[in-house]
């Protein structure tokens, strides 16, 4: 666990937790406290490992009885599960949580290994500059790819 940073040991945590239960709620302020962190860094955490283009819905409820819930939602198990997904990825998204799409298209088996691998390398856009743009173009590319699914459907 040495090699890891509290970023990762914090979501390891977290997923641990989800595997036990697919819903959750926390106080940011116990994890915080049980990691010897400060606070913004659980919100860190939440906010760029646990995204619905990952499999999780976050919700919050804030003030002295407040809460952090973490839902694990598999989004490709609807008929309109394509559309939904769509809509949630808007106008950017981030390499990370195209792979993480990928990933629960080829676990719900809606593309094979392959397809998967060589989407990846696509949504890669290396020799794109790392920007806004990147991340404009991947979210147009992968509401592409989403909506030809639906097709097949």
């Amino acid at each position: 666990m040495s090699n890891k940073n509290m970023s990762d040991i914090i979501e390891q945590y977290l997923k641990e937790l989800l595997e036990q239960e697919d819903v959750i709620e926390i106080r940011r302020s116990e994890i915080a406290e049980h990691f010897n962190c400060v606070p913004s860094q659980i919100n860190y955490v939440i906010n760029t490992r646990f995204t619905v283009p990952k499999g999780y819905k976050v919700e919050s409820k804030r003030g002295g009885g407040g809460y952090i819930r973490i839902v694990k939602v598999n989004l490709f198990n609807h008929h309109h599960s394509f559309q939904n997904v769509s809509q949630v990825i808007g106008t950017k998204l981030s390499e990370s949580e195209g792979i993480a799409i990928l990933d629960g298209l080829y676990h719900s088996e809606f593309i094979t290994k392959r397809e998967r691998d060589l989407l990846n390398t696509v949504l890669k856009l290396n020799g794109v500059s790392r920007s806004v743009e990147e991340q404009i173009l991947r979210a147009s590319l992968m509401s592409d790819l989403l909506e030809r699914l639906g097709y097949e459907e």
